[in-house]
Parts: structure tokens; sequence; C-alpha cells
């Protein structure tokens, strides 16, 4: 195989290597952007209307869709320019290798006991909080806003920062590895018209969080002492103490062992159906 060859297949490989990478990070910000939905929904009605009108050879409807696709897409650009600087911001700020290191087993049981039993006091007490576990995608834009910390993770520090009447139990804090960053800082609301009115600020602002990043949300409720999780634009509301335990320690698993696991089960059931 001579060098031009190899090149060519080189280039060719990039090439797709490059398309499936805009594709995944464009997917990745529009999957609970209900706005950028409706975007792709619309350009996909109008593709196919502009197909039947060639086939049915409907020479009004192609007319007016082609000022549509020749102006359409500097209308999207106007109308939804929130939206589009959201989804460049978070590729922007998506680290492909991570951001922090990796925690072995016995750290992230310890960073979630921690967690847990900051929870569980908060719970009993109805003590409301929000605790954002940064992942991949950057928070710095948050942290800068609020006061850092910089500490380690410990059950007493954060029941006292969300402790009633002290400065910082308004806002959220930010834990970056197996550290605490930063508290009071201040998040977005999410927009999402289908959000339950039964839900507060607090919670809002963890969806809001969790949709413009892959950050894990935790939520305490000051009125009713229920706890919840906000990851990828949803919500598992009024879960228990175990619940609330078994969700974090699968969302904080390293995306490797996640892979491992869900071979290690498939092989399980494979097992056990043959037996």
């Amino acid at each position: 195989m001579s060098l031009a060859t190899l090149w060519s297949l080189f280039t060719k490989i990039l090439d797709i290597c490059i398309v499936w990478i805009l594709f995944y990070f464009v997917l990745k910000s529009i999957r609970n952007n209900v706005k950028m939905i409706l975007i792709v929904k619309g350009v996909l009605i109008i593709i196919l209307i502009e197909i039947l009108s060639k086939v049915l050879n409907l020479y009004t409807v192609g007319l007016i869709l082609a000022y549509v696709v020749e102006w359409g897409p500097l209308a999207i650009i106007v109308i939804f320019q929130p939206e589009i600087r959201t989804m460049l911001e978070n590729v922007g700020r998506t680290q492909l290798l991570g951001r922090h290191k990796v925690l072995t087993v016995d750290e992230r049981e310890k960073m979630v006991n921690e967690i847990m039993k900051s929870i569980e006091y908060l719970k009993r007490n109805r003590i409301g909080a929000l605790i954002v576990i940064e992942r991949d995608v950057s928070l710095q834009e948050y942290i800068n806003r609020a006061t850092k910390i910089y500490a380690d993770i410990s059950s007493e520090l954060l029941s006292n920062l969300f402790f009633p009447n002290s400065p910082l139990h308004d806002g959220g804090v930010i834990i970056q590895g197996d550290r605490i960053t930063c508290a009071g800082a201040v998040f977005k609301t999410s927009m999402n018209p289908n959000i339950s009115k039964k839900l507060g600020t607090r919670h809002r602002a963890a969806l809001g969080v969790s949709e413009e990043s892959d950050a894990l949300a935790l939520i305490v409720s000051e009125e009713t002492g229920r706890i919840s999780i906000a990851v990828s634009g949803k919500i598992e509301y009024n879960l228990t103490l175990d619940e609330f335990r078994m969700k974090l320690m699968d969302e904080l698993k390293p995306k490797a062992e996640v892979f491992y696991d869900s071979d290690a089960t498939t092989e399980e059931s494979e097992e056990d159906a043959n037996e």
C-alpha cells in the first residue's frame, strides 16, 4: 500500500471522526433543551415538506420553502440566540479527558458517606439545601460569583453552610472532585414549561444547572424535608435515603466502571437464563 493511499485513508477516517464528535456534542447539548429540540423538529418538518413538494411537483409550496431555506438560518440565529450561545458555551467548557482526578473506591465511599450524613441531618431538620457536584462540564461561571471555600468535604461543614440565617445558606454549594469549592452559588432556573408547579426555586435551579451541564444536583426541600436528585434535566423527586445513596453512588461511578458493571450484569443475566 502506497503512502498516498495511506494518507487518503487517514484523512477519510479523521473526517468521519470529526463529524461524529460534532454530532455528539450537538445532540448532547440539545437533548434536554426544549427550545433547541423544537428547532430540530421544525427543520426536519421543513425538509420532509420540501421532499414531498418535489415528489408531488407542488410548485408554490416549493417556492415558499426555497425562501424559508434561504432566510431560515438567519431567523433561527436571531430568535434562538441565547440557546445557541449556551450550546456553544457547553461545548467550549467540556473537557474531553475529564476535569478531575478519578476518585478511588475508598475516596468515593468516604465522599458519599459525608454527603449522606449531611443530607440525613438536613432532611430530619427540614433545612433547605442545594449541593451541585461538577463533572466534565465546567461550572467556573458560577464559582467566580460565589464565595470560595476550597475545603475537604465533611458533613459538619456542609450542614453548617446551609444552617438557617447563616450568610451562605440561600445559595448552592459546588463540589469539584473530593473538595468543596464554593458556597452561595446562584444558578439559573430552568425555563422548562413542563416542570411541576409544586417545585420551588431551589428545585428549578437544580434542574437549570443539570440542563446546561452534566452536573449532579442534590436537593433538600425546606418546606417538606424531601430529598431529590436532578441530572440531565430530569429530577427524581422524594427519594428515600437508601434510594438517594444508591443513585448518588451510581452517578459518581467512573464511566469505565459503569460499562464494566453493565457488561457484568449482562453476563450474569445470560448465565441465569441458561440455568
